[in-house]
């Protein structure tokens, strides 16, 4: 089991900034990527970014050119630098990680999710 632990969140006015961390702890070995989801009210769940172990990224496009996504394979720990916030990035950002399986795809596993709100 892998568990993940967000921080970060909170209100912020629009054209701010917010940095969230996401620390994985447990069984880490074999972890292979990393990355951020966020849901807003009465809508699905979808990526935001993701950074796999060899550092390759992977960004939604609403979040290019104003999202950075790092990780520090030493700590386990994934950080999304989060700049220019728009009132629709409002949503419960949630961090995931996939983890290799000995067969089939690998494990997911999803943190507890951290309020982010853009409000003026």
């Amino acid at each position: 089991q892998v568990q993940l632990v967000e921080s970060g969140g909170g209100l912020v006015q629009p054209g701010g900034s917010l940095r969230l961390s996401c620390a994985a702890s447990g069984s880490v070995f074999g972890i292979i990527a990393m990355g951020w989801y966020r849901q807003a009210p009465g809508k699905q769940r979808e990526l935001v970014a993701e950074i796999t172990s060899e550092g390759l990224t992977t960004y939604a496009d609403s979040a290019k050119d104003r999202f950075t996504i790092s990780m520090d394979n030493a700590k386990n720990t994934v950080y999304l630098q989060m700049n220019s916030l728009k009132f629709e990035d409002t949503a419960v950002y949630y961090c995931n990680t996939q983890k290799i399986a000995p067969v089939g795809p690998p494990y997911d596993y999803w943190g507890q999710g951290t309020h982010v709100t853009v409000s003026s």
